[in-house]
């Protein structure tokens, strides 16, 4: 049974104001090794934040399946180039973009991006970059979808160069437990964020074709039975019923059935049945410490607790190799152009 996604607003704030208590020694730690800085537009735009979450009300109300989109463009702007808005620049007649490179065509929310970077150009022309925009929104879509809060380090610089082959260091759908543990590490994360970060999954849709590998012609035999044995026969018969074919590229499923606008621990009981999208999320399972953490927050006792290392291995992913200072990339006036 799956929790409603409404919670009372005093459960909300006592586990947010938690969370932020506890993450503010990763974040002092990870920001002062980034450059980064909690009051870097307190003089020059003072109300960044503030605007930000305003916009960010209006978007969710509007369009509440942006959550998890929004989170994961954040992501997916991270782990290449690090967190410099990379993924947001349109291709060139010469050069084709991250955002147009297969793993990010499915991506969503570039326009939402835009709207905030508008409002905050009215208020701060010139000041705030598109990269601190997204790592905001990040954190707002988390919130208002009633997960976990953190504080976020500011000052990052956006980057001018964007190039679709470089998206071969996003860990991809299919990816085994090792080939996951390597691309995380290239990236200074650890095994803990990689099971952590995983429990973003709990908001959001994917696309068939992400997955229908385990519900076809899994080995290459060419038969129904076919499939993957790591994966709940139930369930994939649900998902069948759903993905007719392998070249299904259109159909949506929601990644955490039942509470994919809520951001909860339920993805891990979804994984430690077995009931997983991806390759990935099954990939969790294979490792004693990472299936120890799976099993833990799939009793649904520990929720603080994933929160808290939700907040904490944020932090870390949005300070990866960010750029600084006044000779380190630029800020765009429009985050999918470079000036």
């Amino acid at each position: 049974m799956k929790k409603s996604s409404m919670m009372a607003p005093m459960t909300i704030m006592a586990r947010v104001a938690a969370v932020l208590v506890l993450s503010s020694a990763a974040m002092a730690s990870a920001a002062g090794a980034a450059g980064l800085d909690m009051n870097f537009y307190g003089s020059t735009c003072p109300r960044v934040e503030a605007i930000v979450k305003e916009e960010m009300v209006a978007i969710l109300k509007a369009a509440p399946t942006l959550a998890g989109p929004l989170l994961r463009l954040h992501f997916h702007d991270c782990f290449v180039r690090g967190c410099d808005a990379s993924v947001l620049l349109d291709s060139t007649p010469t050069s084709t973009a991250e955002k147009d490179a297969t793993p990010n065509l499915t991506l969503r929310g570039f326009g939402s991006v835009q709207r905030v970077k508008d409002r905050l150009e009215e208020a701060c022309p010139g000041t705030v970059s598109c990269s601190d925009v997204l790592a905001l929104m990040a954190r707002d879509a988390v919130v208002l979808a009633n997960g976990p809060s953190w504080p976020v380090a500011l000052g990052r610089r956006d980057g001018r160069v964007s190039l679709a082959n470089e998206t071969n260091q996003l860990p991809p759908p299919t990816a085994n437990f090792t080939r996951l543990v390597s691309m995380f590490a290239a990236k200074g994360l650890s095994v803990r964020d990689l099971v952590v970060l995983s429990g973003g999954h709990t908001l959001g849709t994917a696309h068939c074709n992400l997955f229908s590998d385990r519900l076809y012609n899994f080995t290459g035999a060419n038969s129904l039975a076919d499939v993957d044995p790591a994966l709940d026969a139930a369930y994939l018969a649900r998902l069948r019923s759903r993905c007719r074919s392998l070249a299904d590229n259109t159909t949506l499923n929601e990644m955490d059935p039942g509470s994919f606008l809520s951001f909860d621990s339920s993805y891990y009981s979804l994984v430690a049945r077995r009931r997983g999208l991806f390759h990935s999320d099954a990939a969790l399972l294979t490792d004693p410490a990472t299936r120890a953490y799976v099993q833990r927050q799939a009793t649904g006792l520990f929720t603080a607790e994933f929160f808290r290392d939700f907040a904490d291995s944020m932090v870390k992913m949005s300070t990866i190799d960010v750029l600084t200072g006044q000779q380190q990339g630029e800020i765009r006036k429009k985050c999918n152009l470079v000036n």
